[in-house]
């Protein structure tokens, strides 16, 4: 009688392992096997890691093997299992790979389809497609779409992280738990004896060294020593952890109405402000999103304030990029003066930290939370809704997915909710992060998260005119590795544009994005439908793109490097933003930024932010064998030698640097937004 060697692979993963009952069955073209008891209690199979092997013998060959059933029965408590794999050698010596890397929680029965990737139009046979239909009808009925607040993209229907699907959760829930992860960073920094001590302001810049030792690194350091000087405030526009902002200017705003008198001895070229426009050489930083928003008042004792500063730089000779001119309101008048680097040393200071404050609130709402997050979400819930995990566009995104889902709903359910963590030390807490999202959203638009063309759009391209901005170099590196990749996949399955258009699962994946995540904005410009392989590459490069490198760009400098040192990247101000030159003291200062407590609150946020996971897959890395063809094997390995070659590069340039910038090395550029 024919026999059939199965091969099942548990996960690694703590508790990943079984005792429950585990029956299998094959299913082939000529006839179905019967259900095989391949497990029991106290078998010790299925333990974690384990690899085991069992023989099933049929009464006739089954033919060509298109699915494999797995049920486990409850032996006698909830025993959850994590199936990574099943192999089957054939009686004639033939191996099919069964890929799962799933968790099999109840005591219904799981059904497995062979590895290869199939669009809906190679499924050929009845079975298989209504295999293919009931997984997507599961799936949507799992993944349901829900408004958290009115404008936001849609995120998953889920109260906490406990709601979700097994198989989006963190495998230890208590990693990612952000009460615990603050509670702890407070502690190893040592800064858990100023936590309580709100309305208790420090005495003085040097102060704020009492709660920065512990994580000084050697750029955090080097921002502490240079964060008063022009050249460091210019070049956080650049490569700090929000280098997205700034712009070339072309003409300078009538709201911001800065004369040649004010900036004439900043400009080293002997040519008017009006030439210097003209050259390019003028850059401008708005942040008008935050004219309106209202300021933190969960706490009745402190006052806390906002503004929206307009923030003129210049290039000098050297190249650098230097502030000129600073309006802190978005109307000029005689209340809201325009502050010079001529001007006395604490107005222009003043000035200045107002600009990292406001650049702060912007980066963690609008660059980091709405623009990797929750688009990402976006990207993971369409995801499961509309592909089945036999589609190849299912298999090159799923690691790109891992954990989003789950951090985010964490983040809802501690961080971002009413009376969360985000409103301990956040002058945008208290519901001015979610007016932020709000307003943020007429500007996030499919063409803006198009790396290349968002940095031409800006003004920002040529690499002659601004030959320091590394995060332009780096990304622009990474984009075109990330485009070839997804091309050469597009091109294994996809043979014509037209193959593109009939791709029924792929139209439904782009429409739930665009109607659901996107709310169904047609200004936002994401596509309604794909029509070719060339769209189809880029839209696929945005999405995996934005869930590894456009996160790890803006999220992982938060803590050791820029946000550290508190009068660097102030989370809130106590004063509200001088009206007038010439009456700043360094008492003022002090005191307009966050009180002890609020400092240590803010350590404890940007240090849990900004760990990579344990176990965290870089850029690449693809330990589950979701492919399992060898044209796609060699695509990746051509990937990652196209990524290792980004590294060597950025790691050359780097080398014997005071400010190196590595956030966009592949090596250090997770696979998915999972922090």
């Amino acid at each position: 009688m024919p026999s059939y060697t199965v091969t099942v692979a548990t996960g690694s993963q703590w508790f990943a392992g079984t005792d429950d009952y585990v029956y299998l069955s094959l299913e082939g073209t000529s006839g179905c096997s019967e259900r095989h008891l391949l497990d029991k209690p106290f078998y010790n199979d299925f333990e974690r890691g384990a690899v085991d092997s069992y023989d099933v013998t049929v009464e006739e060959d089954l033919g060509e093997i298109q699915l494999i059933k797995i049920e486990k029965r409850k032996y006698w408590y909830q025993d959850d299992w994590y199936l990574k794999y099943i192999t089957v050698k054939t009686p004639v010596g033939d191996y099919l790979e069964f890929p799962c890397y799933r968790w099999i929680t109840d005591e219904k029965e799981i059904v497995l389809r062979d590895g290869r990737a199939k669009l809906p139009r190679d499924d050929k046979t009845q079975i298989l497609k209504q295999h293919r239909r009931k997984e997507l009808e599961t799936r949507q009925k799992t993944y349901r779409w829900k408004e958290w607040h009115p404008g936001f993209p849609l995120s998953i229907d889920a109260h906490s992280h406990s709601e979700l699907p097994r198989d989006i959760q963190f495998d230890n829930e208590k990693g990612i738990d952000f009460i615990l992860n603050y509670s702890k960073a407070m502690e190893n920094l040592y800064v858990n004896r100023f936590m309580h001590m709100f309305q208790s302001s420090w005495s003085d810049f040097a102060d704020f060294e009492r709660i920065f030792v512990r994580i000084s690194n050697t750029i955090s350091e080097y921002v502490m020593q240079h964060w008063k000087e022009d050249f460091m405030f210019g070049y956080q526009f650049l490569n700090g952890c929000n280098p997205v902002l700034i712009r070339r200017c072309t003409e300078i705003p009538k709201k911001f109405p800065v004369t040649m008198d004010m900036v004439e001895c900043s400009l080293e070229r002997n040519l008017t402000l009006e030439e210097e426009v003209k050259q390019g050489n003028i850059f401008i930083v708005d942040y008008e999103l935050l004219d309106g928003v209202d300021a933190n008042k969960t706490d009745p004792c402190t006052i806390q304030y906002l503004a929206a500063p307009i923030c003129l730089l210049y290039k000098n000779l050297e190249n650098k990029i230097v502030p000129i001119a600073i309006q802190l309101g978005q109307k000029p008048g005689p209340d809201n003066p325009i502050f010079l680097p001529s001007d006395a040393t604490y107005d222009w200071l003043l000035a200045k930290i107002w600009v990292r404050s406001s650049d702060f609130h912007i980066h963690q709402t609008v660059t980091h939370l709405l623009r990797t997050h929750l688009v990402s979400e976006v990207f993971s819930i369409a995801m499961f809704r509309q592909l089945p995990a036999v589609h190849p566009l299912f298999k090159l995104l799923v690691p790109h997915m891992r954990f989003t889902i789950a951090i985010n709903t964490k983040a809802r359910e501690q961080l971002i909710c009413e009376c969360g963590l985000f409103d301990k030390a956040n002058a945008t807490g208290g519901g001015g992060h979610v007016q932020m999202v709000q307003k943020a959203m007429k500007d996030l638009t499919y063409k803006s998260l198009c790396f290349p063309e968002e940095i031409k759009a800006k003004g920002m391209d040529s690499k002659e005119d601004i030959p320091y901005y590394y995060y332009r170099d780096d990304g622009i590196k990474v984009w075109e590795a990330v485009k070839s990749f997804a091309e050469d996949v597009i091109h294994i399955y996809y043979e014509s544009d037209e193959v593109v258009c009939e791709d029924v699962e792929l139209q439904a994946f782009v429409k739930d994005i665009y109607v659901y995540g996107m709310r169904g904005v047609k200004t936002s410009g994401f596509p309604k439908a794909i029509r070719t392989r060339e769209k189809l590459a880029e839209y696929l490069t945005v999405i995996i793109f934005t869930t590894s490198a456009q996160h790890a760009a803006v999220n992982f400098g938060q803590q050791y490097d820029w946000c550290s040192w508190i009068p660097n990247a102030p989370p809130t101000m106590r004063r509200p933003p001088p009206t007038e030159k010439g009456t700043v003291t360094i008492e003022q200062i002090v005191e307009s930024l966050p009180d002890r407590g609020r400092s240590c609150w803010h350590l404890g946020a940007v240090w849990a932010l900004s760990q990579f996971q344990d176990n965290e897959l870089f850029l690449g890395t693809y330990p589950d064998e979701h492919f399992v063809e060898k044209p796609v094997k060699e695509a990746m390995a051509k990937f990652r030698k196209n990524l290792d070659e980004i590294v060597n590069a950025i790691t050359e340039r780097n080398k014997n640097k005071k400010l190196p910038y590595y956030y966009l090395s592949p090596d250090r550029i997770p696979n998915s937004v999972a922090v």
